[in-house]
Formats: structure tokens, C-alpha cells, sequence
């Protein structure tokens, strides 16, 4: 079983930055690739970026630019870097971990884009 606890999240006006952070408690961490989610109210959960063990990472069209997913393997940590906010990225924030067809969620964290 693999626990993932989320932090970072917050309220911040337009324009502004965030940065998350999701800590893995497994020690095999440099093995599972990494992904965050979101969903906004009354919206389906969207992949917003992933990272594999390797450091391939991937991005939604809507993002680019503006987020940079990173990992620190040795502290079984991924970021997520969020730049140029805007209301619509308004969400709750999900870290999931995959390792062999297996995925293990965090609780998520709150992100609110508003003046």
C-alpha cells in the first residue's frame, strides 16, 4: 500500500504561483510514475501533468507553459510548479501514483484562483 499526502494548495489572485508537493510513502518511489489531477465542481477529474521514474513528463493543452511537474526521487517527493494562475485552473488538486497497473490517490488539495 502506498499512502501519497498532498500540500501546497491555497487561495492566490490571477496570475499568481503555487507550488504542490505530493510525498509517497514507498521505497520504491523511483519506479512509479507520478501524476496530478484536478477537478473543478460539477467537472470530470482531468490529468493535468505526469511524470514517469525516467523524467518523461506530459502535459494537457491547457497547461503548457504555465505548470512544470517535476520529482525528487530521493525524498519520494513530485511538484507541481503552477505559474500564471487563472480562475478556471479553480480545483481540487489530486496526487496519484502508478506501479504496475496498480493506483494509489492522495486526499487531494484545494486551489482557488480569485481576486
Amino acid at each position: 500500500q502506498v499512502q501519497l499526502v498532498e500540500s501546497g494548495g491555497g487561495l492566490v489572485q490571477p496570475g499568481g504561483s503555487l507550488r504542490l508537493s505530493c510525498v509517497a510513502s514507498s521505497n520504491i518511489f523511483i519506479l512509479m510514475t507520478m501524476t496530478w489531477y484536478r477537478q473543478a465542481p460539477g467537472n470530470q477529474r482531468e490529468l493535468v501533468a505526469s511524470i514517469t521514474g525516467a523524467g518523461t513528463t506530459n502535459y494537457v493543452d491547457s497547461v503548457k507553459g504555465r505548470f512544470t511537474i517535476s520529482r525528487d526521487n530521493a525524498k519520494k517527493t513530485v511538484y507541481l510548479q503552477m505559474n500564471a494562475l487563472k480562475p478556471e485552473d479553480t480545483a481540487v488538486y489530486y496526487c496519484k501514483a502508478t506501479m504496475k497497473a496498480s493506483d494509489y490517490w492522495g486526499q487531494g488539495t484545494q486551489v482557488t484562483v480569485s481576486s
